[in-house]
């Protein structure tokens, strides 16, 4: 069995510590072998930290946590970790829309390094079979790493389709836990725009089986903050047993 490393991962202890080694721009290439009916399944882990600090973010230390988890429950799992931050991915724009719209065979070599880019996202994430997500909460919403990251994975024909009975999400069987970091507490409350956002763009795209994890009200004081971490492990005992 191959696999791909566009991060090396190491663990010391509960919380990890990240090594990120930059692979030329970042497009990589899938490597496929034959399927082994016989040989061990081993899970696949992908972590994307969503802040836009790469360094020092309370969403990424809740997702390290979560990853850590299921390392020490499934130690031959392997982990790729994507930071949105540290490798920032194009926005989806004119250019880019023009490129995804062209055939294949028609695009210009620069719509198809364009392409080439989504590719590898997407190509990331039908490799693994379980995501964590590390998302902090700014002005209500998502960050605008993690809308632009959704855009580039979300390809009608690809991780969508439409049929006569509607749209069908093609990133099936996938586990997903979403590490939610917030300033203030809006769990359950109308204030909470990404929660909503994030079950039906998951499910759009065939993720249905999402865990939320909530550390809310670290900025309302240190007392608040530990509170919030303790309770958010807890959960995360909880959840990876």
């Amino acid at each position: 069995m191959f696999h791909y490393w566009n991060n090396n991962t190491h663990f010391d202890g509960f919380w990890p510590s990240v090594v990120v080694n930059r692979m030329g721009a970042m497009v990589q290439q899938r490597l496929t072998a034959q399927f082994n009916p016989l040989e061990k399944t081993i899970m696949k882990i992908l972590q994307i930290n969503a802040s836009a600090r790469s360094a020092g973010a309370n969403s990424t230390r809740l997702a390290d946590a979560v990853t850590a988890r299921l390392l020490a429950q499934f130690p031959d799992a392997s982990v790729e970790l994507r930071d949105l931050a540290s490798v920032s991915h194009p926005v989806l724009d004119e250019p880019a829309l023009t490129a995804l719209f062209t055939p294949a065979e028609q695009r210009s070599p620069a719509q198809a390094a364009r392409v080439a880019l989504d590719d590898a996202l997407i190509a990331q994430v039908q490799a693994v079979d379980t995501l964590v997500l590390g998302v902090p909460m700014y002005n209500f919403g998502v960050p605008v790493q993690l809308k632009t990251w959704i855009d580039a994975i979300a390809r009608a024909g690809v991780t969508f389709r439409y049929t006569a009975n509607g749209p069908e999400g093609l990133l099936k069987g996938k586990k997903v836990y979403v590490a939610l970091a917030r300033g203030g507490l809006y769990r359950d409350t109308p204030a909470d725009s990404q929660v909503p956002y994030l079950k039906s763009v998951l499910a759009f795209l065939g993720m249905t089986d999402v865990e939320f994890i909530y550390a809310e009200g670290l900025a309302m004081g240190a007392d608040s903050a530990s509170k919030a971490f303790v309770e958010a492990e807890a959960r995360i005992g909880e959840l990876i047993a």
